[in-house]
């Protein structure tokens, strides 16, 4: 554990893409290392490559909202193929699975609750130059990690207790 204050990691995710559940592994590598020290934020940056990552962005929202926010994020990266092929309805089996509110997630994917910090944060990912994911911002540097994931845990790190 390091002592201190660590520097706070965005992670720049689009929940309908593959690298990104690798990238959760660095992230839950991080949380391991530095516990509750490390602070993390999830920033949404759905491609439009990807017909469900709006949706998929909107209902982690609602999840957050519930306090389920990490482990929907989790369940829905660990299930990418999965919300290819079934969209929403995807969204709302993992909702039910963790025990939240059902007909609030699927309330909040039909009135858009949850739009603004969406849009927000992918105007602010594309101000910063955030073009794909998954995407890491800590002390100020930008690490992208939609061509190769190789070695951004250690830069990562490196930065944390640079």
């Amino acid at each position: 554990m390091i002592e201190g204050s660590l520097p706070h990691l965005e992670f720049w995710c689009e929940l309908q893409c593959p690298d990104c559940g690798t990238a959760l592994d660095d992230v839950r590598a991080l949380r391991e290392r530095y516990g509750d020290a490390l602070s993390v934020s999830l920033r949404h940056f759905p491609l439009e490559k990807h017909k469900h990552a709006y949706a998929a962005a909107e209902a982690a929202e609602e999840a957050f909202a519930q306090g389920q926010g990490w482990p929907f994020v989790e369940a829905v990266l660990g299930r990418v193929a999965e919300l290819e092929r079934r969209g929403p309805e995807l969204l709302i089996e993992v909702a039910a699975e963790l025990g939240m509110d059902t007909d609030e997630v699927e309330l909040a994917l039909i009135d858009g609750r949850h739009m603004l910090a969406v849009d927000a944060d992918q105007a602010e990912g594309n101000a910063i130059g955030v073009t794909g994911t998954p995407t890491y911002v800590v002390a100020g540097q930008r690490l992208d990690g939609g061509k190769s994931q190789a070695g951004l845990l250690e830069k990562i790190t490196a930065l944390l207790e640079g």
